[in-house]
């Protein structure tokens, strides 16, 4: 198992080879996205049999990853779609949106899994077929309301995810494949990011002082799990490790000498300390899993760090969503 490869400072231009660049490192081609050099693996072949299969994948990881109750079978589309144009109260029609673009994609996905049973039986089916244009729209509509549906955290929404089966239908699955490597590239960006604020912030506080090297192992194998995917041999050391080292992080016990006798020690509270951590570690968890950006969440979660460290305030924890 490899360690995902990234340059360890900011190259000039001349340096940098140009994205999307693709070489043989250790036996195994990567590709260069973002300045990390990311696991590729063989592209199916561009088929409806092999579309269908994408986007049924593609369904089920966007309802692992939304809030609960959006998996709405698409037999129910009149009915979802009847009860959000009939809701007038703001939070509820947001949820009804959310509740309707489950339906459109499971839709989606019957309409595309019919249309692959005929091809088998022999009928041709084309690009301007009436059932294959209503899938397209489906899809389109889904991704439309994606904006309404936050993730199953409560953080943000991730767009990203709305338009994946749509892209995946309207693009050659070489195309899709290529752009998941950017956004994979994008999440290490910022896993790593979150990881420099963790450090940067609280190894400065008395106790916290060997916080690092526990961050550093947890976003390695956070890494590395991004480019990996589940069919892979080595997800199974792959996820162990992503797991122990989410622990290890989570379980960190400050140094009791320092937080006696160390400046400031008044001034950050030590379980605050500790919430933070572990918020970050699941802002982190969440990227991974899902391997593509957060920016919002990103963003409000490194300054949450650099605020605490310069006034000793926490932010107030934001409260899930109902399981």
């Amino acid at each position: 198992m490899t360690n995902v490869l990234a340059f360890e400072h900011n190259p000039l231009n001349d340096d940098l080879p140009p994205e999307g660049t693709r070489r043989i490192i250790a036996g195994q081609e990567r590709v260069l996205y973002s300045n990390y050099w990311i696991k590729t693996y063989l592209v199916p072949g561009d088929t409806l049999e092999a579309k269908k299969r994408l986007i049924e994948a593609l369904t089920r990881r966007l309802f692992n990853h939304t809030e609960h109750g959006l998996n709405i079978p698409g037999t129910r589309l009149a009915d979802a779609q009847r009860s959000y144009l009939a809701e007038t109260d703001p939070p509820r029609r947001r949820v009804k949106a959310a509740m309707l673009a489950g339906a459109l994609f499971n839709r989606a996905t019957d309409i595309f899994r019919r249309l692959v049973e005929l091809q088998s039986d022999g009928v041709e089916i084309h690009s301007d077929d009436a059932l294959m244009r209503e899938c397209g729209q489906c899809l389109l509509d889904a991704m439309e309301l994606g904006h309404f549906v936050l993730h199953r955290s409560g953080e943000e929404g991730i767009d990203e995810l709305w338009g994946e089966p749509f892209r995946a239908f309207s693009i050659p699955l070489e195309d899709f494949y290529e752009s998941r490597y950017i956004k994979i590239g994008q999440s290490m960006r910022d896993i790593d990011r979150i990881a420099e604020a963790m450090r940067e912030n609280f190894s400065r506080i008395p106790g916290f002082e060997n916080i690092a090297s526990p961050i550093h192992n947890f976003v390695d194998a956070a890494k590395i799990k991004t480019e990996t995917l589940r069919t892979d041999p080595d997800i199974f050391d792959v996820w162990a490790n992503l797991v122990t080292s989410a622990e290890r992080l989570a379980n960190f016990v400050p140094q009791p000498q320092a937080l006696a006798s160390g400046e400031g020690a008044n001034k950050h509270s030590i379980s605050d300390v500790l919430q933070l951590i572990r918020n970050g570690r699941n802002l982190i968890f969440y990227i991974t899993r899902a391997r593509t950006p957060m920016p919002k969440s990103t963003r409000e979660y490194i300054e949450f760090c650099e605020r605490f460290w310069a006034t000793g305030e926490a932010p107030l924890t934001r409260a899930p969503l109902p399981a």
